[in-house]
């Protein structure tokens, strides 16, 4: 279980993060005396920390400097200053990612579990499960997604596909006869530009299998009711 610390002086979003991060299971730390920040800190020795710019005797950036000092901890900043300098010296003094405040949950609950994954390994690629049949192509079985053209094949017959089915295929394919969660595959799909909602993950799920469909591989995709989906051929 991941120990995150939150480091906010607003008490109903510290409650609020505190409630998503608890029901995604785990185990959260809020600090609350704002003279123990440092101390609390290394008490606790958290996997990632969430911290707020705005706090009171001493801002999250110079926290930032000070945990630095002892640890490579990953750092997500949550702030209302909506400025790129602002965002640009946080990163500099050792953040690692920003999130302007007011945001939703559902954003913040993806960037702490894509922070998580990144920095503590599980996005490494399973081989025992998927395999590389070529540079640029992933494949399992007979099916294989070229990577640089968008395109999957499967006995000489070819599919295109749009940007959103690829990332999508291309982590079923990563991670076969495992269940991806809803959130996973909204990680997927979300980038600096644009947060997908739930409604377009099912709508390209839908035309994601419609093209599998095509090349013989019908309900190949399967849905676990409450929890995502799961490729299994």
């Amino acid at each position: 279980m991941y120990k995150i610390m939150i480091i906010e002086d607003d008490a109903k979003l510290r409650e609020q993060m505190s409630q998503i991060l608890l029901g995604y299971g785990f185990q959260v730390v809020a600090v609350q005396d704002f003279h123990k920040v440092e101390e609390e800190f290394l008490d606790s020795k958290p996997d990632l920390l969430i911290l707020d710019i705005n706090l009171p005797y001493y801002d999250g950036n110079y926290y930032c400097r000070i945990f630095r000092r002892h640890s490579n901890v990953p750092i997500i900043i949550v702030s209302a200053r909506n400025s790129e300098m602002s965002q640009i010296l946080s990163i500099e003094l050792g953040a690692d990612d920003y999130i302007v405040k007011p945001f939703p949950l559902e954003l913040f609950i993806a960037k702490v579990n894509a922070m998580i994954r990144r920095t503590y390994g599980d996005y490494a690629q399973d081989t025992a499960n998927a395999e590389i049949a070529t540079k640029g192509k992933l494949a399992v079985g007979s099916l294989q997604l070229d990577e640089k053209s968008f395109k999957i094949t499967s006995g000489g017959n070819v599919i295109e596909l749009s940007k959103n089915e690829f990332k999508l295929m291309k982590a079923f394919l990563t991670k076969p006869n495992e269940v991806l969660t809803r959130e996973e595959l909204l990680e997927e799909l979300w980038d600096q530009s644009d947060f997908v909602d739930d409604n377009t993950l099912t709508v390209n799920i839908t035309r994601l299998r419609g093209k599998l469909s095509e090349l013989g591989y019908a309900d190949c995709i399967k849905t676990k009711r409450g929890v995502g989906y799961v490729f299994d051929i």
